[in-house]
């Protein structure tokens, strides 16, 4: 059982969430917050699975409310959904530097939200593709981007490096695959040594850290 905890000031947004998680067998409610204090308060009591997370909420905004509960060692295993009403919300960058599993725009899909929760609680990242390249598109060509490449960076081949590049331009295992003409295996292979290599909590942190490298080309 997949429990979920649900993060947003709109009561009709977290009444659809609430719905839709408990329509399915494999997924429980495991709260609901209207402020992001109180999203991390029941984060460490109920140490869900996977949060869905507001951005702008009173008290302390999503973007804080996530950097708490990542960075609580009881809550290792719990990993956040960032909901964001624009595809391109200047604190969705924020929000994955902080730890976010990934995000979707509150648009999604709910056959598409329900694949977010079961992939993120499987230990996987949730990136939108066309999303997530127009917004490190967008933080990649501003003129006040300075690189800091991470201190690790140097243990990466040029082949790891080059895959960390391509996760940072959003794209999936397949698709790096045909990029680099090699099978889905091996991409996923380079991902995976790439993040062990970086410490990365997941698939998302390989995104901040091609930005913040200077990875992602414009």
């Amino acid at each position: 059982m997949i429990r979920v905890l649900i993060a947003d000031d709109q009561d009709l947004v977290r009444i659809g969430l609430r719905a839709l998680v408990e329509s399915e067998d494999d997924l429980a409610l495991a709260g609901e917050a209207a402020d992001g204090l109180r999203a991390v308060e029941l984060a460490r009591q109920e140490r869900p699975d996977v949060v869905l997370m507001d951005i702008r909420m009173p008290g302390i905004d999503g973007i804080e409310a996530t950097r708490r509960i990542v960075a609580d060692p009881d809550l290792v295993g719990t990993r956040v959904v960032v909901l964001t009403t624009f595809e391109l919300d200047e604190y969705v960058f924020d929000a994955l530097r902080h730890g976010a599993s990934g995000f979707l725009t509150k648009d999604t899909r709910p056959a598409e939200l329900l694949r977010a929760i079961r992939l993120v609680a499987e230990g996987e990242a949730l990136l939108s593709p066309s999303v997530t390249r127009r917004v490190v598109r967008e933080f990649a060509t501003r003129p006040s981007r300075v690189a800091r490449p991470h201190p690790r960076l140097d243990a990466l081949t040029d082949r790891e490096r080059q895959v960390v590049g391509l996760v940072g331009e959003g794209l999936n295992n397949e698709e790096i695959a045909a990029r680099l003409v090699v099978s889905p295996a091996t991409a996923r292979t380079h991902v995976s040594r790439a993040m062990g290599k970086l410490g990365a909590r997941d698939r998302a942190q390989l995104v901040v850290f091609a930005y913040q490298s200077g990875l992602v080309s414009g």
